[in-house]
């Protein structure tokens, strides 16, 4: 049941949205050199690897590996600011939901580094397809402002952020419906709209 609402949410979506997806990539070409998208391995469902498609929102030589990004962050594009407020960076996501990749609603996929960090019970996060948005995503929407307030972001998102994602996470693991998933994305939408 929820496959088949992805899939055809995903592909409605897609045809919907086609003309501001294909205005948004003209924006990022002209305004900035390098690619449109920014593809990158993520952990999907039982652990499998996935290529994650969005919008490219940072200079393509920043010449920086942190995954961790805060508001302010330098490396990211006047474009990029707009775009990553709005979470439009994520509309692309949209191929990896069609494709089975990721659903709507789930855990934020993990970069490899952090999924191997989830032990005993906290792996049964990695057995529901990562989602665009989710319970976590939708507590910590503001994250890069949070982030940016920190003396060392990196340490408050792996000592406090990230293990509260995990607790949220398995929660929905446990207690998620389609309902639960209705009430997320309007959520969401409500939330990035103020």
């Amino acid at each position: 049941m929820k496959r088949l609402f992805d899939f055809i949410l995903s592909f409605t979506g897609l045809i919907l949205l086609s003309p501001f997806l294909l205005f948004i990539s003209i924006l990022i070409k002209i305004t900035n050199n390098g690619s449109i998208f920014f593809v990158q391995e993520r952990v999907g469902k039982n652990g499998s690897l996935f290529k994650m498609i969005k919008f490219r929102t940072m200079y393509t030589d920043h010449n920086d590996n942190n995954t961790i990004s805060v508001k302010g962050d330098s490396r990211i594009t006047k474009l990029g600011f707009f775009l990553r407020k709005y979470k439009i960076d994520e509309l692309p996501e949209l191929i990896n939901v069609l494709f089975g990749d990721m659903s709507f609603v789930g855990p934020r996929p993990d970069v490899k580094g952090y999924a191997d960090k989830l032990k005993g019970d906290h792996r049964k996060i990695l057995k529901l397809r990562p989602g665009i948005t989710g319970p976590a995503s939708i507590k910590f929407i503001n994250e890069e402002l949070l982030l940016s307030k920190q003396e060392n972001p990196k340490y408050y998102n792996d000592n406090v952020i990230y293990p509260e994602k995990v607790r949220i996470n398995l929660d929905y693991f446990y207690n998620n419906s389609i309902w639960i998933d209705f009430k997320i994305i309007f959520a969401t939408i409500f939330r990035i709209s103020n």
